[in-house]
């Protein structure tokens, strides 16, 4: 079974929760239309359909191979990359002066969900090449992004983000890569990076690397660390002092290819300085954000695949008899058990999609309102939102994708159904751009506090507002949703304000021990509050005539979040204010 891009259920995540009618009416889109959006999106899933997706699973059997220091990609990755950029589709959100087509991040979002639907191990590559003309536009010189913008952009080349070494994983302070002035305003780049996605292939004549390293009289820690670009080959051809020593042997995303590369074997590879000297974490952030996104949206694309195909084999699976059926077996879809599973899978889908949507609005009005005021908050907001997107995302991916082989059963185990090839590329995106709980303390330590707390109450109001027009709506299809969601919104605001004082009063232990469950606190209320909007959008146009049969399942899907999977909420909060107890706890558990 293959990937069907669920278009539909995207553009009315868009409108809904998103606010793409808001955007498109206050004119931060141009002159992009709802109409318009939705006609790239189908395009785009038909790519994703078509083209992509028939190679995923060659793409895990074949994978990425490395020989003599060359990578060669999965067959038919190549042509589809190509057909990929020459429909313009990497030039998608890119800026206009260099050739892009300057469409929002929003829309970006849903291409890249459907991308990573299609094969996570080809939509992962243009990503970073995305990240990287976004650090470029914002902090190169003119000079390096005349040289490097246009081709990056079309997709002619590709880009890479080298940040991890050996030695320094998510702690950066402890790089060691370095970077000596050679006189003519370049520089030597010497260092080994592991772990760098896409830093060696066969997909484009030359690759850009954007490089964290330490120049001599650098301060230590994060404080002194800059940013470079290190092309594969230089301006004049030649190429450069940088190679691929291998590549890793993974558990997913096969046709990935995770690179060692070393830098200056022959002295130091060139590279230009991008931004200022030793604020290279700063310009790296500006990509970092935009991946860390992208990543949150590679966990719905996998948690949606992996429905798709549980969904398919549940209603052709016989298996027992159900309750009231005639003889013979039935569809294990039938079964409650399985449906509970189906429909567990299908929520926290449509909940993860909802809350990176919402973020990647708040991006795009964080660039383009014209209020400073405005700016500020759209800006805070897709700051509090990303770490929830990201996290909460790639925990559901995974989650999801075991349903997935869970409701395959045995046949789930073996990779013959392609089950298990979700669930393996799955497993990385709670690790990769920042792990979970590095997630989890951002939110919590950085995140909450801004502007003394007031974003964070602001989106909790806005949950509340939601929950107000539910409890209005009498509609007996919704169930016990309204008072469920507003019991996940009350337990989010006695946590926030718990750990908002933690946090202020400099108790660390207390916030820490609590992060990680807060987050998941955060994204239930969050996620409820998302689905409410949308079966309230499906109940209206329900009510005005529309017959269109999926409105139905949006209040049903909204109500098995509220009822079954938001109640969660209240044992979160527990666990978030039970505070640094548990850490003491902990330390005699594990030493025992």
């Amino acid at each position: 079974m293959t990937y069907r891009a669920p278009v539909p259920d995207i553009v009315f995540t868009m409108r809904h929760v998103a606010g793409l009618d808001r955007a498109v009416a206050d004119g931060l889109y141009g002159d992009l239309s709802a109409d318009l959006a939705e006609t790239v999106l189908e395009e785009a899933g038909r790519f994703a359909n078509d083209v992509i997706a028939p190679l995923n699973r060659e793409g895990d059997r074949v994978g990425a191979t490395f020989k003599d220091g060359q990578v060669t990609t999965a067959p038919g990755w190549k042509q589809a990359y190509r057909a990929w950029t020459d429909a313009g589709w990497n030039a998608l959100p890119g800026p206009v002066d260099y050739g892009g087509q300057g469409l929002p991040t929003l829309l970006n979002s849903a291409c890249v969900e459907m991308w990573n639907a299609a094969s996570m191990a080809f939509g992962i590559g243009p990503v970073l090449t995305m990240g990287a003309i976004e650090a470029l536009v914002s902090h190169a010189s003119d000079d390096l992004k005349g040289r490097y913008l246009e081709k990056l952009v079309s997709g002619e080349w590709t880009a890479t983000m080298n940040l991890t070494e050996p030695q320094a994983g998510s702690d950066l302070a402890a790089l060691r890569s370095r970077a000596e002035p050679a006189g003519d305003g370049t520089y030597r780049v010497t260092g080994q990076k592991i772990f760098i996605t896409y830093g060696e292939h066969d997909l484009t004549d030359n690759i850009v690397h954007l490089v964290l390293a330490r120049l001599p009289d650098a301060p230590a820690g994060t404080r002194g660390i800059s940013l470079f670009l290190v092309p594969k080959f230089l301006p004049d051809g030649t190429r450069n002092d940088v190679r691929c020593h291998s590549i890793e042997h993974k558990l997913g995303i096969h046709a990935s290819p995770t690179c060692t590369m070393i830098f200056g074997d022959h002295g130091g590879a060139v590279g230009w300085l991008v931004g200022e000297e030793n604020r290279g974490l700063a310009c790296m952030f500006t990509m970092m954000n935009n991946a860390r996104l992208a990543v949150g949206l590679q966990g719905v694309a996998i948690a949606e695949r992996a429905y798709q195909q549980a969904l398919s084999y549940a209603n052709e699976r016989r298996q027992g008899r159900a309750i009231g059926a005639a003889e013979g077996m039935s569809p294990i879809a039938v079964h409650p058990d399985v449906q509970r599973n189906l429909l567990t899978m299908k929520a926290l889908t449509a909940a993860a999609r909802a809350i990176c949507y919402m973020t990647a609005e708040a991006i795009d009005r964080a660039h383009l309102e014209q209020d400073p005021g405005r700016r500020k908050r759209a800006n805070e907001r897709a700051s509090l939102l990303t770490p929830v997107a990201k996290a909460f995302s790639t925990d559901i991916g995974a989650e999801v994708a075991s349903l997935g082989v869970q409701v395959h059963g045995g046949m789930g185990f073996i990779e013959e159904t392609g089950a298990a090839q979700h669930f393996r590329d799955a497993r990385i995106a709670p690790i990769y751009e920042g792990t979970n709980g590095i997630q989890a303390i951002d939110l919590v330590t950085r995140k909450l506090p801004l502007s003394g707390g007031e974003t964070v109450r602001a989106q909790i109001a806005a949950m509340r507002a939601t929950v107000a027009r539910l409890l209005k709506e009498g509609t007996p299809a919704f169930g016990a949703t309204a008072p469920r969601l507003r019991d996940a919104v009350e337990s989010l605001d006695r946590a926030t304000g718990y750990l908002l004082k933690a946090v202020s009063s400099n108790a660390q232990g207390e916030a820490l021990a609590g992060a990680t469950p807060y987050l998941r606190l955060f994204a239930l209320a969050q996620g409820g509050a998302a689905l409410a909007e949308l079966a309230l959008a499906a109940q209206a146009q329900a009510s005005a005539g529309d017959g269109d049969p999926a409105h139905a399942g949006r209040i049903a899907l909204c109500r098995f979040f509220a009822e079954n999977i938001a109640v969660g909420a209240k044992g979160l909060e527990d666990t978030v204010m039970s505070g640094a107890g548990f850490l003491q706890d902990a330390t005699l558990a594990l030493a025992s």
